[in-house]
């Protein structure tokens, strides 16, 4: 299969990441292009419709709109908010679209299944947005530790610095601050990570337990004199979480991509301060209604036996992930940008500095992670090559599946057995 034309897309959500892989499409129009958009946003969809130049019937509130008619592409990107994966994803792959699925795949395991069970029956391709699998920094790492330098993997340490503002933005006052909105924390913003450990080990996890909870944002942490709003708080200049702090300088700087954007749709200081009064971003990170953990540490042992950690915490200045690969013949260390290896005997590390393809974040294309995935995917559709393809259906659903297991495990305070996937 070869397609000469442009791939041709269908955008389920204009949000953050909709608009950030959309935006790929501008920057490689002779390799894909978006041809419809479906949001209810008003302010979104215009924004997506001006910058590729979409008119009239291209454009939805909804997605069942598209179903009725004619097949309007290729493929769809479904960007929406985690607890409304399920049905879009269904419908789509049911009706031979290729689905490109932001993570997770749902928030319960019962629908990660289903949207797995029907994408292993679908002609389309199909693939979940773990993007730390397609950065510059994954490779390098992924081909040390498959050229057997470091021996075999026997152990790992891996630790997402989330840092304090991101985990005020997103994690207390945010889309992702409570867990019947969206999902639990291990799985919204960590479950990159497992999926990643599991990706670099080669191996799938067997058994977890984990343990953390919700420890500072809470209204028993609150600084004397706190209110439950930043906007009129005579903490807000030296709170390190000030929302008016942190909202009004990226403004003031011109720095309206994310997180800003998330606030409001249109960068003004007028609506900025509306938001801030009236909405969830201004509220007080101790009197918010959020009840995610703030912190989480869970032990993995692989199939093969190798064990690992991985740490979660909001209390840092964030940054990328860090990682310590523990091997037979030596020892694999990461910052993020620059990697060492040391092999054991050896006279001196080796060090390898990785490319800089932007910062950790959402607002820094994860390093390379969103370009390096749509790239996979769209060579994937256009050639029928899915080689490219870290993260489809069976591989993405056995790391789900560990992560529902370490937030059963803790829990339960229990250590919790991991389901394995068929082929």
């Amino acid at each position: 299969m070869h397609q000469d034309s442009p791939v041709t897309f269908t955008i389920v959500g204009a949000g953050n990441r909709g608009h950030n892989y959309a935006s790929w499409m501008l920057n490689h129009p002779d390799r894909a292009r978006v041809v419809a958009v479906a949001e209810r946003n008003d302010v979104r969809r215009a924004r997506i419709a001006d910058e590729h130049g979409l008119t009239g019937a291209q454009l939805v509130d909804d997605w069942r709109e598209l179903l009725d008619r004619p097949r309007a592409s290729d493929a769809v990107i479904i960007a929406t908010q985690d607890r409304f994966h399920v049905d879009p994803a269904i419908a789509f792959l049911e009706r031979g679209y290729h689905v490109l699925l932001e993570k997770p795949l749902a928030p319960t395991e019962e629908e990660s299944r289903r949207i797995v069970e029907v994408a292993a029956r679908s002609e389309g391709i199909f693939a979940v947005c773990h993007v730390l699998l397609y950065t510059p920094h994954t490779r390098l790492i992924k081909s040390i530790v498959d050229s057997g330098r470091l021996g075999t993997i026997v152990s790992v340490q891996h630790l997402e610095p989330v840092g304090y503002w991101h985990q005020a933005h997103s994690y207390v006052r945010g889309n992702w601050r409570r867990e019947e909105d969206s999902t639990f924390m291990l799985m919204a913003k960590s479950s990159h990570d497992i999926d990643w450990l599991q990706h670099i080990v080669g191996q799938p996890i067997a058994s977890v337990s984990s343990f953390g909870g919700l420890q500072h944002f809470r209204s028993e942490a609150a600084p004397a004199g706190a209110t439950p709003r930043c906007v009129d708080c005579p903490l807000q200049r030296t709170c390190p979480y000030s929302a008016t702090t942190l909202y009004r300088g990226l403004l003031d700087a011109g720095d309206t991509g994310w997180p800003l954007e998330t606030v409001v749709d249109i960068p003004t200081r007028e609506e900025l301060d509306r938001a801030l009064t009236d909405g969830p971003y201004g509220r007080c990170v101790y009197y918010a209604d959020n009840d995610v953990v703030d912190h989480q540490v869970v032990a993995m042992q692989f199939a093969d036996g190798a064990s690992g950690v991985f740490t979660m915490t909001g209390f840092n200045a964030g940054g990328h992930r860090r990682t310590t690969i523990f091997g037979s013949k030596g020892e694999l260390s990461t910052d993020g940008e620059r990697v060492e290896v040391y092999q054991f005997g050896a006279p001196t590390t080796e060090v390898f500095e990785v490319a800089a393809y932007g910062d950790a974040t959402a607002g820094g294309g994860h390093g390379g992670g969103d370009e390096g995935l749509m790239d996979a995917f769209v060579h994937a559709v256009a050639t029928g090559d899915e080689r490219g393809i870290h993260s489809g259906g069976a591989a993405s659903l056995s790391s789900h599946l560990a992560v529902f297991a370490a937030e059963r495990g803790r829990r339960l305070g229990s250590v919790q057995s991991v389901s394995p996937v068929p082929g």
